[in-house]
């Protein structure tokens, strides 16, 4: 099944935001990954979530999520960074409920990263659970990105593992928390306070299908080479398949991603 994406891939009513959006099957068969925008005048929410669960659960899952989120957010626009983990808390409970729906369904989990911008006050905030990410380019360069919620995560915490052998370790695609998580299992992580956009800034939200094959030095020098938010992507999504090419992955996972930038000043 194809990925969900909803609303349109730039959204024209926001002048000084453009926004674009990459959804794509890589070496599956099917597309677990879900990646959806809402916008007023006013507000801006992106989710992006790649499902896992088999027969079908993951991308029930991953669209479950992003529906959830985006009309959470648009019914009452969030402020505050315990308000985002409230809402991931309760998508959880949403996930976890809807297995109860069907056999193919009774283990889906999926990732999710979020992302939620209020434009009037010029400030965003973020959560995750899993490794889907969330990162942020100021000047062309990157500034932060979350830590994912997997084990190989937890290695380089300890000091056990470099964080440029994390793409590579054997036991990189597991995940020590997810939607669907019983609640005493699950763990969540929002920005701990509001992000004070500046002109230029720029939002990558990505699962791991993407992370994984562009490292963050790419993901720079690319940026600063382009022109717009879908040349972006576009070129990563090409630096995306002729790394699984090198690496002879023709069953490389799903890649999605969203791109916010905020003006022109990149």
């Amino acid at each position: 099944m194809s990925s969900e994406t909803l609303g349109t891939e730039v959204a024209p009513a926001l002048p000084a935001l453009e926004l674009a959006i990459l959804s794509r099957q890589g070496g599956r068969n099917y597309n677990e990954d879900a990646c959806g925008h809402w916008n007023s005048d006013t507000h801006l929410c992106c989710v992006v979530a790649d499902g896992a669960g088999g027969h079908g659960g993951g991308d029930i899952a991953s669209k479950l999520a992003v529906r959830h989120i985006i009309e959470q957010f648009a019914a009452a626009p969030l402020s505050q960074p315990e308000e985002v983990t409230d809402l991931l808390l309760d998508t959880n409970a949403t996930v976890i409920r809807h297995r109860a729906d069907g056999e193919a369904q009774a283990h889906m989990h999926t990732t999710v990263v979020s992302l939620f911008i209020d434009m009037n006050r010029g400030l965003a905030l973020w959560g995750h659970a899993g490794d889907s990410r969330l990162y942020v380019f100021r000047d062309g360069q990157m500034l932060a990105h979350t830590r994912d919620h997997s084990v190989v995560q937890s290695l380089v915490e300890a000091g056990v593992l470099r964080p440029e052998e994390m793409r590579t370790h054997p036991r990189r695609s597991e995940l020590l928390s997810a939607l669907g998580s019983a609640p005493e299992d699950l763990h969540v992580t929002a920005a701990s306070r509001p992000w004070h956009i500046h002109d230029g800034d720029v939002f990558l939200l990505c699962t791991d299908g993407l992370w994984e094959y562009v490292d963050e030095v790419e993901m720079s020098a690319s940026l600063n080479r382009a022109a717009d938010p879908r040349a972006w992507l576009a070129v990563l999504e090409e630096l995306v398949l002729k790394h699984a090419r090198e690496q002879a992955k023709h069953t490389h996972d799903n890649f999605s991603a969203i791109t916010v930038w905020c003006g022109r000043g990149h």
